[in-house]
């Protein structure tokens, strides 16, 4: 978007700023707020545990995998032209998973809401940050995206679990309708047209990438080599083609600006250890402490008032202390959370062994996502803005995905404790491959 297209009174308003972020919590919402209502759809629908795997994955998948498509296409095409048709195409497929009698139909239905968050993510990141180009404004844009994408997968806990036990689990896809008619509506009317920038797409490359990702997580998840195999040749002629090609999906200049490959790299590791924390800790709840799916959505309320008070405040902490250690040390009280919450015993009680994690991994969680999501954005050009927030939605969704089917295939052997300890393991890694990457002056 030209900054020349957004007029003053709405860049003042953060109206707009509140109707992307809105579509941004959708997103991250679909993510995880089926996970507490999982044992009622298999009841509902008759399905087996590789059924109920793919409510999951069908649209972790394709999400992830169509985020550098979608966030290109809004380069090319305009950012607010492939945002509603994202939000539409979300709508529409939340509506088809509610009303789903069938396994086919309600994986279709979440595998169409993927391609929808596809477009939807990075465009509203795109659009978010042509809006508040730099300074202090941009800070708490930011520090309000952070919130919404930490405070999502907590929500989608609590509001899933009490949806699914007070009206069923078609509630969990029907709420999110007019949630999403609204943003399309509101978007229309409060965020001004952007001039596409033309230019053609890589579909080549987007096809090659998209094929590849799916199939290196499918064959973690399923512990297939030849998929994995399969995968990384897909990968390997990905790269080939972006050499090649004259419009590359991923052009390598983006790589070379500013913190934007480490801001992915990290990304990636810690969209592992979230989405697994919003996987395994309702399971735990239920399975292990006995908790009813009301229960267990009500105990994220700690986690997710955390998660808001730290992104609110990491841009303001950012202004006093180097990004590094903002960054750094969120990892530090992410890991230390982790630790604990995997020393929770079978018979534990949440005053005693789930409150005092649960501060821990919201104050972590949410200094974490501002920061990296500032590092990814920041000295980008506008030209690239749908392709940095594509990127590093992609690797934040390809990291989680691949991180839940290594910490399934782990949980089996080692339970949930032994889960939490590995996520805590890769956050720590985590927090010093950011010591090592991250500038000191990063964000100053």
């Amino acid at each position: 978007m030209s900054s020349a297209s957004v007029s003053p009174t709405t860049t003042t308003t953060w109206m707009p700023l509140a109707v992307l972020a809105t579509a941004q919590f959708l997103v991250v919402l679909s993510t995880s707020i089926v996970n507490v209502a999982l044992p009622e759809i298999r009841t509902g629908l008759g399905l087996g545990p590789a059924g109920l795997s793919w409510v999951v994955n069908a649209y972790v998948l394709v999400f992830g995998a169509l985020l550098l498509l979608g966030g290109r296409s809004g380069d090319v095409y305009g950012l607010r032209r492939v945002f509603l048709i994202g939000t539409a195409l979300f709508a529409a497929s939340s509506l088809g998973a509610a009303l789903a009698n069938d396994m086919v139909t309600l994986i279709v239905a979440r595998a169409v809401q993927g391609v929808g968050a596809a477009l939807v993510a990075p465009t509203a990141l795109a659009m978010v940050l042509t809006l508040f180009p730099d300074g202090p404004r941009r800070g708490t844009a930011l520090g309000v995206w952070g919130a919404v994408s930490g405070v999502g997968g907590a929500a989608g806990v609590l509001l899933g679990g009490v949806l699914s036990d007070v009206y069923g689990w078609r509630s969990v896809f029907l709420v999110m309708v007019p949630c999403a008619v609204a943003v399309l509506v509101a978007t229309w009317r409060l965020v001004p047209a952007d001039r596409p920038r033309g230019g053609r797409l890589d579909l080549p490359g987007a096809l090659a990438v998209t094929l590849g990702l799916t199939a290196l997580t499918y064959g973690v998840s399923s512990n297939s080599w030849p998929a994995m195999a399969a995968g990384g040749l897909l990968l390997t002629l990905f790269l080939h083609l972006q050499r090649r090609s004259a419009h590359p999906l991923v052009p390598a200049r983006i790589f070379t600006v500013g913190s934007v490959t480490a801001a992915n790299v990290l990304m990636a590791l810690l969209g592992a250890v979230w989405l697994s924390l919003f996987f395994f800790l309702p399971l735990y709840q239920q399975r292990v402490l006995g908790y009813t799916p009301m229960e267990a959505g009500m105990t994220q309320l700690p986690l997710a008032l955390t998660i808001t008070l730290a992104s609110w405040a990491t841009p303001r902490l950012t202004r006093r202390l180097s990004g590094r250690a903002v960054l750094t040390n969120g990892l530090l009280l992410l890991t230390a959370g982790l630790a604990w919450l995997a020393r929770a015993p079978s018979d534990g009680t949440f005053l005693n062994d789930l409150l005092g994690p649960s501060v821990l991994i919201g104050a972590g969680l949410g200094a974490a996502f501002v920061q990296l999501t500032a590092l990814s954005a920041a000295g980008v050009p506008a030209a690239d803005s749908g392709l940095a927030g594509g990127l590093i939605n992609a690797t934040r969704q390809i990291g989680g995905a691949i991180g839940l089917a290594t910490l399934t295939i782990l949980s089996l052997t080692g339970g949930y404790r032994g889960t939490f300890v590995a996520a805590a393991l890769i956050t720590l890694l985590t927090a010093l491959i950011a010591l090592v990457t991250i500038r000191k002056d990063a964000l100053r």
